[in-house]
Order: structure tokens, then C-alpha cells, then sequence
């Protein structure tokens, strides 16, 4: 009786690891993206605001998590294409498909309860960014072009979640750096993913079909170039100037200007960019230049 009640208890741990595998919380990072608003609104130091943010960082990472799920429901017959993906628990067979509907439904209805709690207006955010990415893993990203901006819609909608929550308004200029940037990761992506697979990328992502790897570096360039100009422009724009008492922000474009080159070469010359977030905390250049913005950019806003 002893063995049967530790094999249970094995195989309970077994499903619960591949259950949180599926939910990919080492892509958790990308909301991160809702502590803009909260930051650039000088309420970091306000308690309130900074733990609805954190509570708002939470149930990004339900709902995002449930769309996960789904979407590696829906993909496990092109994830066996995939050299990695293919290593899914759904792809695999170690995740059953009822088991990760189950998942994907229970962690979408308890993100929208805890968001409803949290601040009923930020359901305006977290709602349709549900809706989006069902949407998207069903039909969108087969979509050519039209599949990379709703993945930047995603994180715009992410930045919106994290002013709804506190109720402050969220910059226009915010907005367009945060489309671009999303982009820029996005672009580079479905270049991975086209250059890695190689002749086998239309059986894993329908959409890398009308993709070639020339387009993809021209879309690149020139998203990386507006990124770069949007956030330059945006820290001499006479409003962030009046925002924040101070023109000094313009001191933090290097920092942006460097990660964004740094990425490139990640991507040109070390084959990586498959997943941005894995890169972003593996680079020591990348990481160095991301703190160096975060420290340079919270003194200048707070000090």
C-alpha cells in the first residue's frame, strides 16, 4: 500500500511539472511590461499602486499562461516539426489534451476573476488581450505580417493593463515605443524560426511560407531604426520635458541604442532570437545594458 501511495504521489508530481512546463512561466518576463505605467508615472514608491501593479503582473501571467496552453494544444502536430518545441509536454504526449484544456480554462477564469477584483476597469485591458491571443493561436498567425503586430498588440495591451489598474494615463509616445520595440523582438523571432528550420518552416509555422529571410531583415532595419528614433524623440519631446522638470531623459539613448545593436548581433552572428526572453536574461551585455537604462532612467524621473 505504501509503494502504490508514493507511486501516486510520483505521478501526481510527474503531471504537475509538465502542467507547469506547458505554462511557460520562463516567459513570465514579457509582463513586465505593465510596471511601465506604474514607473513612468512616478508611483513606484507608492505602495497602493505598487502592489496592484504586482497583483496586475500576476494575472498577466494566468491569462497569458492559458493562452500557452491552448496554443500548444492547438500547434502539438507542427511543434513535432520543431527541433525544440518538439519537447513540449503537449507535443511530447506527457501533457494530455483534456488535461491542458482543463489547465487553460482554469488559469484564464481565474486570471479574469483576480483582474475584476483588482480594479474592475482593468478588465478593459486583460479581456481583449484573452480574446487577441485565442484568436491568434485559432487563425491570426497565419496571417503574414498581421501575426507579428498582434503579438506587439499584446504587450501594448500589457503597458494599457498596467495604467488601467492605477488609473493613470498612459503616454502616446509609451505606446509607439512600446509597438516597435515589440516588433523589432517579433520580426527577429520569425527569423530564428525561418533560418533554424530551414526547408521543414512551413510544416511547423504555416506563415514562415510567405517570409524569406532577405524581407525579414529589411522589416528588422527598419523597425529597429524607428525604435530607436521613437524613444530619442520621445525623451526630447517638450511634454516629457514639462512631465518630468528635466530634458536630461535624452542621456538614457545610448543605453536603448546599445541593447537594441547588442540584440541584433545576438541574432546575426549567434543564431539566437528564437526567444527573446531566454536571451535577455543569458546576455551579461544585454542585462548590463538594461540595468544601466533602469538606473540611469529612475534617477533622472524620481531624483
Amino acid at each position: 500500500m505504501g509503494e502504490h501511495e508514493a507511486g501516486e504521489r510520483g505521478a501526481r508530481g510527474v503531471l504537475v511539472r509538465h502542467i507547469v512546463r506547458s505554462m511557460r512561466p520562463q516567459q513570465w518576463t514579457k509582463n513586465l511590461a505593465v510596471f511601465a505605467a506604474l514607473i513612468f508615472a512616478r508611483k513606484a514608491c507608492d505602495t497602493a499602486a505598487l502592489l496592484s501593479v504586482i497583483g496586475a503582473f500576476a494575472v498577466f501571467c494566468l491569462v497569458s499562461s492559458a493562452v500557452y496552453v491552448l496554443n500548444d494544444l492547438a500547434d502539438r502536430e507542427a511543434d513535432r516539426a520543431h527541433p525544440v518545441k518538439r519537447n513540449r509536454p503537449i507535443a511530447s504526449g506527457s501533457l494530455r489534451p483534456l488535461t491542458a484544456v482543463a489547465v487553460a480554462a482554469f488559469a484564464g477564469a481565474a486570471g479574469l476573476a483576480w483582474a475584476v477584483a483588482l480594479e474592475p476597469l482593468f478588465c478593459a485591458a486583460v479581456a481583449p488581450y484573452l480574446l487577441l491571443q485565442i484568436a491568434y493561436s485559432l487563425f491570426l498567425k497565419r496571417v503574414v505580417i498581421l501575426d507579428v503586430f498582434v503579438v506587439a498588440t499584446g504587450f501594448v495591451l500589457r503597458v494599457l493593463g498596467g495604467g488601467l489598474v492605477i488609473r493613470v494615463v498612459i503616454s502616446s509616445w509609451l505606446i509607439v515605443c512600446t509597438v516597435l520595440l515589440s516588433l523589432f523582438l517579433a520580426l527577429c523571432k520569425r527569423r530564428h524560426e525561418l533560418v533554424l528550420i530551414g526547408d521543414n518552416a512551413r510544416e511547423h509555422r504555416e506563415v514562415l511560407s510567405h517570409y524569406t529571410a532577405h524581407l525579414l531583415d529589411q522589416m528588422i532595419s527598419v523597425v529597429a531604426s524607428a525604435t530607436v528614433m521613437a524613444y530619442a524623440l520621445y525623451t526630447l519631446a517638450p511634454e516629457t520635458a514639462q512631465k518630468f522638470g528635466t530634458r536630461n531623459l535624452v542621456f538614457t539613448v545610448p543605453f536603448v541604442l546599445y541593447g537594441v545593436l547588442r540584440y541584433l548581433y545576438l541574432v546575426y552572428r549567434k543564431g539566437e532570437g528564437g526567444e527573446p526572453e531566454t536571451t535577455l536574461l543569458t546576455d551579461p551585455a544585454l542585462l548590463a545594458s538594461v540595468a544601466l537604462w533602469v538606473s540611469v532612467a529612475g534617477i533622472i524621473i524620481y531624483l
